[in-house]
């Protein structure tokens, strides 16, 4: 049976990992260019990730400068390789006339008018004599000519590439907020306003501070594309293996091991990678197939990854770019973000684990014999060099430096690790160079001595890997993939400055919000009497008018993340519901936690669930079946937001202060609110559940999620007869076993 199991899930090849990649991640899919024009592109894409490695260890440029650069890349390789109209036939390569190596000559003219408006703003930023243009601070809100004509092919253009990279629904939400901010006046009752002059638009979108090269922009180009960088590294010199092996040592020998071994290694690889289809692929391509041997169901073995993987946008210590945008929205440190996330991630994975465990219970699925385990010491004598970059990324990060910084000294770390061996000498020139750079640091107080010494002991320590050197031309590959994978959040978080711009001028977020919480205020208080009996108030108005507003923002979150990016979402998202939740007094990080937690159920919620298909193409399952299974899964990520709003304390670090012992609790009752949820889902926990149990189990798991002791007793009360049916099952299973 086994071998007939292995003739239906074939191993699939890079090749074929690629093709699903480029399928269903966001602006993988590349069109073919003539090998002149691609040694081009990748000298471009070389520069662009040499520019920004070595401008966040040495020194950043002028914003303007800055942020023109990265656009710049931007344009030059999104119009080489995207096509205008995405056919079957544009992404071949097509030498025709009117073309230059396989790209249009319409691509290479958009791809110059991009670069000339992203730098024309540093080059007339002090102002040009001879074309007449003023310093830039006498041009603020009242643009000359030269301004207006480079603001609007800026802004064109910008959503032009956000379309060739996304899709179409991105930019026409932009474009709904730009109508919204040209004619106020049109709009009804609470959304109208006064309406903002053309040449004040652009002129908003155009210069720093807000619109394009505002906040979302600055971001990417300090702090994501290093991460996103760095993670590419770490994968392929060799942390992602060591992730995958660790995971099968410590969970695949136990009932149903393959599917705890896909979600303990996307736990792992969830920490160095922000991209949830990148992480279905890496890691599900092996444990896909491993699942669907021991049993289980194709559309459940690729929901199991889909679900496990969406978690890498949510896991610290390296989260998505929302994560980092979100810092900067709030003004605190990337490491408090960080602190933030652990339990809602921890929530997240324990309910991906209970399902798995609780389906191969149901199933009688056994884990994986002992002779298909890797064996520890082997794991960890060939790849104990690749966790170096990983701890001085950390370390850096956690002692306060930025996290730009933290970031170079991850990668110089992993290029050592990868390319430099103490039996090569001359590979020593890539630690030599760190050790230079670190000691010029702590000679100018950029690093204090035990920094340095740690770092040193690193670069020193990734020279003794023992793993076959990575080549030059093979670290460039890998490097030019890292700037593919980073160009389409670039060119999203270039869009939706945009959408910033907008609501910053316009004030549409607080009107937005202030429509909500009265929606909500309404509807509570019509709810208000079924849940009062004569002076018993079950809920108050007030607790009603907080979980409908939250249940409108969470449900907002899932439509519109249909095939709009995290990133993207959270942004547009977050802007409405940060007014919305405050008026009601939920504390900033816990409201921008909420948001970016449901952006991130949307990728695993069908119709549109970029992650589930891509697992589906690789488990060869129903698309749709596999999304379902994997939303199922990721219920863990629905209720946490939930859990966080009513109990901030499971943040650790809110407003609101932290207590241990409330803590401790809360997170107790949540956890027991998940279980409930998953047992629901499977329809087993002792035993198998009959319909009417699950239903009861379910809604006590909600209950449960509620933080207080009045909620928990009567969660308790609702699935007791779930319990003792569970209870009397099992004993009778004993008795009869006996």
């Amino acid at each position: 049976m086994s071998d007939a199991l292995s003739k239906e899930t074939p191993e699939l090849s890079a090749e074929e990992l690629a093709e699903i990649e480029k399928k269903y991640d966001e602006g993988a899919a590349t069109r073919a260019v003539s090998d002149r024009f691609a040694r081009f592109l990748r000298y471009v894409a070389l520069a662009f990730a040499s520019y920004h490695y070595l401008t966040a260890g040495f020194a950043l440029p002028p914003d303007f400068w800055h942020m023109g650069w990265h656009l710049s890349g931007l344009f030059i390789l999104i119009y080489a390789l995207f096509p205008l109209i995405k056919t079957k036939s544009a992404f071949d390569l097509n030498n025709g006339a009117f073309r230059l190596g396989g790209v249009p000559y319409l691509d290479i003219l958009l791809m110059i008018l991009g670069v000339a408006a992203s730098l024309y703003l540093g080059m007339a930023w002090h102002g040009i004599p001879a074309l007449g243009i003023e310093e830039q601070t006498f041009r603020m809100g009242n643009p000359n000519s030269y301004d207006m004509v480079f603001g609007c092919i800026l802004i064109v253009l910008v959503l032009d590439i956000a379309r060739r990279t996304l899709g179409w629904i991105l930019p026409l939400i932009i474009c709904v907020f730009i109508a919204y901010a040209l004619f106020g006046p049109i709009f009804p009752g609470i959304l109208q306003h006064p309406g903002v002059k053309f040449r004040t638009f652009v002129s908003s979108m155009y210069f720093p501070q807000e619109g394009i090269f505002g906040v979302t922009l600055w971001v990417v180009s300090t702090i994501v594309f290093h991460f996103v960088l760095f993670g590419v590294i770490a994968q392929r010199t060799g942390l992602g293996q060591l992730f995958i092996d660790n995971a099968t040592i410590l969970a695949g020998r136990y009932t149903g091991g393959p599917a705890k071994v896909s979600v303990v290694s996307s736990a792992f690889f969830g920490t160095i990678s922000g991209s949830s289809v990148a992480n279905t692929v890496s890691t599900g391509a092996l444990t896909i197939p491993n699942m669907k041997r021991l049993g289980y169901p194709g559309h459940f073995a690729g929901g199991v990854e889909a679900a496990a993987s969406a978690g890498g946008q949510i896991t610290p210590p390296i989260m998505g770019a929302a994560a980092f945008i979100m810092a900067e929205f709030l003004e605190v440190p990337y490491t408090t973000i960080v602190i933030a996330a652990i339990f809602p991630a921890l929530l997240h994975y324990t309910g991906v684990f209970a399902v798995v465990h609780l389906m191969a219970r149901r199933l009688g699925l056994k884990g994986m014999a002992k002779d298909m385990l890797p064996k520890f010491a082997q794991v960890w004598r060939d790849g104990w060099a690749n966790l170096v970059p990983l701890v001085g990324l950390l370390t850096v990060l956690f002692s306060g430096y930025t996290p730009y910084m933290s970031a170079f000294c991850g990668i110089s770390l992993a290029l050592i690790t990868g390319m430099s061996r103490i039996k090569a000498p001359f590979t020593l020139a890539y630690p030599a160079a760190f050790i230079a750079f670190v000691v010029w640091k702590y000679m100018g107080d950029g690093f204090d001595l035990p920094m340095s010494l740690l770092l040193i002991g690193g670069a020193i320590l990734g020279s003794f890997n023992p793993q076959r050197r990575t080549t030059l031309s093979e670290m460039a590959d890998t490097l030019e993939t890292g700037v593919k994978y980073a160009l389409a959040v670039g060119a999203a978080s270039a869009a939706v400055g945009i959408v910033i711009g907008v609501i910053n001028t316009t004030g549409v977020g607080f009107r937005i919000g202030f429509m909500v919480t009265q929606a909500a205020a309404n509807l509570g208080g019509d709810l208000h009497g079924l849940f009062t009996l004569g002076s018993f108030e079950l809920f108050s108005v007030e607790d009603l008018t907080l979980f409908i507003s939250l249940v409108f923002i969470a449900i907002a979150c899932i439509l519109m993340g249909a095939g709009v990016p995290t990133t993207a979402l959270y942004i547009m998202l977050v802007s409405v519901a940060q007014p919305a939740l405050a008026q009601l007094g939920i504390p900033p990080i816990a409201s921008h936690m909420f948001v970016l937690y449901y952006g991130v159920v949307a990728e695993i919620t069908p119709p549109v669930c970029t992650s589930a298909y891509a697992a589906a193409a690789i488990a060869n399952s129903n698309p749709f079946k596999t999304g379902m299974s994997a939303f199922s899964l990721g219920l863990g990520k629905v209720v946490a937001p939930m859990a966080f709003v009513y109990a901030p304390v499971l943040l650790f670090v809110s407003s609101t202060g932290f207590d241990f012992v409330e803590f401790t609790y809360t997170a107790a009752s949540c956890i027991a609110g998940v279980i409930a949820l998953s047992a629901a889902v499977v329809g087993y926990w002792l035993a198998p559940m009959a319909m009417a149990y699950r239903l009861l189990l379910a809604a006590a798991g909600l209950v449960f999620i509620a933080p207080s002791i009045q909620a928990d007793l009567v969660a308790l009360a609702i699935a007791s007869p779930a319990i003792i049916s569970q209870l009397i099952h099992r004993r009778n299973a004993a008795a009869s076993m006996a």
